[in-house]
């Protein structure tokens, strides 16, 4: 299903061009991020809102990347309800968190219908994750959903979750077992005719900075804000810290996800930013923002207001020099994404054999576009390459700075009907030096071609 989105350029104004546009993923309907910092680079984990959901459509897990928190690289599905094969249902993918243990990543996973947490590992982040137990993880109550670990510094690792009350037990090293009792937490448990200072409802998240462990959660229900509350042990007792974000009726639920990186704090969550341009009925079809977030010096969060178009600033730069994928991009508008599998081609049975999956933009039509944060054209441009896939043809206008802004060149795009044959397109541009936002504009009638990747030739 094709959804084409109104430019919130063109209803906010013009952006900064340091800063990140919210929702940050406009191609797919995503929710309940959750990032990962590994090496140099933030791997954003979330659940996914089908294009045609009504209520909770959602069947599998996607990944995002990014080095400098402004341009995200689309990974396609990196997990599904179909890896656990004790799942009897295809509905269901909720809120995940990725954590990192001695090379390997862990992938824990709530199920629907009260069938507990599951968890998943792998070898590289990127999958593919495998189901090592065979069985839920966590099957105790109700309340189980919404699962988030912290490793503390000792090495001992809790895995938290919870609706509405919030729970926890010790991982043994092996991640994927329990090391003690299940315990339900007291200072967030809901008492009977008693107050309820927290205000905590679900999506936990467990970190610790300077010595302090923190516990933001969705509070206060409906429409959810982000809370938070701070402790001196990984256990509690926990003391209400306030208010991240204040609920909104711009978004009925959230889901906070917090990570520091490149010497910034920052935290995710959702709201229905792009869905509200198509439709004015509810339905459960989320995008994930960004903000960056400050402490003070007692440890408090200074509180936000809810999530703005302008997301976090730019804090590396883009080489265009190498071969860049399409599905890299600050923003868009009018496109999807599609994850592909690319066969082996002159075999006389079923296509040959399977080479790789890979993700590539689809959807491209008339007045669609690409754009790319922060591209460092420090050694100038001579020609572009362009890897597509003709379906009617089209052309790409090459922009600088602006989506009306100098045009540095027009790629041509021939053919129709090689939908499934990709060639790599040179084409002459003008130079340019320095720093640079890059927008791909797309110019024809419909269905122009498919999109794979991008590199530009230095003069």
């Amino acid at each position: 299903m094709t959804m084409k989105f109104l430019s919130l350029t063109m209803i906010f104004g013009c952006f900064q061009a340091a800063f990140a546009q919210n929702p940050i993923i406009q191609t797919k309907f995503t929710a309940d991020p959750a990032p990962m910092v590994y090496k140099d680079t933030v791997f954003l984990y979330t659940s996914h809102d089908e294009d045609d959901a009504f209520g909770f459509k959602m069947k599998d897990w996607l990944l995002y990347t990014s080095t400098d928190m402004v341009n995200w690289t689309d990974h396609g599905v990196v997990a599904s309800l179909k890896d656990f094969k004790w799942v009897n249902t295809d509905n269901g993918a909720w809120a995940p968190q990725v954590v990192e243990r001695k090379g390997k990543f862990y992938m824990y996973c709530p199920m629907p219908n009260n069938m507990g947490i599951g968890v998943l590992v792998a070898d590289s982040p990127y999958g593919p994750f495998t189901d090592p137990i065979g069985k839920p993880l966590i099957k105790n109550s109700l309340d189980d959903i919404d699962p988030t670990v912290l490793i503390d510094d000792d090495g001992q690792a809790y895995l938290y979750w919870g609706n509405p009350n919030l729970w926890y037990a010790k991982l043994n090293e092996d991640m994927i077992s329990l090391a003690g009792p299940i315990t339900k937490d007291p200072s967030f448990a809901k008492v009977k005719d008693q107050p309820d200072p927290f205000k905590y409802q679900e999506g936990p998240w467990a970190w610790k900075r300077n010595g302090i462990y923190y516990m933001a959660y969705a509070s206060k229900c409906c429409p959810e804000g982000i809370g938070y509350a701070m402790a001196k042990s990984p256990t509690g007792p926990w003391n209400y810290g306030g208010v991240i974000m204040d609920g909104d009726q711009r978004s009925s639920g959230n889901h906070p996800g917090i990570i520091d990186f490149k010497g910034k704090s920052y935290v995710f969550g959702f709201n229905h930013m792009l869905r509200m341009q198509t439709m004015s009925k509810h339905y459960e079809r989320r995008s994930v923002s960004v903000t960056e977030i400050t402490y003070n010096a007692d440890g408090t969060i200074q509180k936000l207001p809810f999530w703005t178009t302008d997301g976090a600033k730019r804090v590396g730069t883009l080489d265009p020099y190498k071969k860049v994928e399409a599905e890299t991009m600050a923003y868009s508008e009018g496109l999807k994404t599609e994850m592909v599998t690319e066969w082996e081609r002159n075999q006389p049975y079923n296509r040959g054999k399977k080479i790789t999956d890979r993700v590539i933009v689809t959807s491209i039509n008339n007045g669609d576009y690409i754009k790319i944060q922060g591209v460092d054209f420090s050694k100038g441009v001579k020609s572009l390459d362009v890897n597509v896939a003709s379906l009617y043809g089209g052309k790409i206008e090459v922009r600088s700075d602006a989506l009306n802004g100098p045009l540095l060149g027009v790629v041509n795009v021939t053919g129709k009907g090689d939908g499934d044959l990709y060639k790599t397109i040179n084409t002459p541009l003008k130079s340019v030096k320095g720093i640079h936002d890059l927008y791909f504009v797309f110019k024809g009638e419909k269905d122009l071609f498919y999109f794979d990747w991008w590199k530009f030739n230095e003069n």
